[in-house]
């Protein structure tokens, strides 16, 4: 077993919001909420089943489909429309549904999937955001406490 060092996806997931992020905010995709557009990659299998190839147009009208597409991750989400499809059978094992929740995460399709790959979802439709105004620090804040004593100083010694 490996010991030290950093492991993939340890520490804090990234955060587009955070204070700090503003250094690495081209990093980020942002993906159209209306998904991917046009017909979807042809079914990279010989001869799936009708529930595999609906689940498979489904998919490629996901978000996150623009950059499958880009990436060429053809295989990779057939690979999960298959491991979806035996993971709701009755003698899924636990291990199948594990196989999903990782297939899941590294496709994007979870909240730590999409940090995980620094991708968000843009729902151009809605108000945008406003960025939190940004708090002063501690040392701006003790110089207005400082000022006031000061000039309450002054005004209690002139009574």
């Amino acid at each position: 077993m490996a010991s030290g060092g950093a492991r993939q996806r340890s520490g804090p997931a990234p955060d587009p919001n955070a204070l700090r992020r503003d250094r690495d905010s081209a990093e980020w995709v942002t993906l159209p909420a209306v998904g991917r557009q046009g017909v979807p990659p042809a079914w990279p299998f010989d001869g799936g089943t009708q529930i595999e190839l609906e689940m498979w147009a489904k998919e490629w009208a996901r978000p996150q489909a623009v950059e499958w597409e880009r990436n060429g991750q053809e295989l990779e989400v057939a690979l999960f429309v298959r491991a979806v499809i035996t993971s709701e059978s009755m003698k899924a094992t636990a291990a199948d549904r594990n196989v999903v929740q990782r297939k899941m995460n590294d496709l994007g399709l979870t909240v730590p999937g999409l940090r995980a790959n620094r991708w968000r979802i843009l729902d151009e439709s809605a108000p945008a955001e406003k960025k939190p105004a940004r708090t002063r620090s501690a040392r701006d804040r003790l110089k207005v406490v400082k000022n006031a004593e000061t000039a309450a100083g002054d005004d209690g010694g002139s009574a």
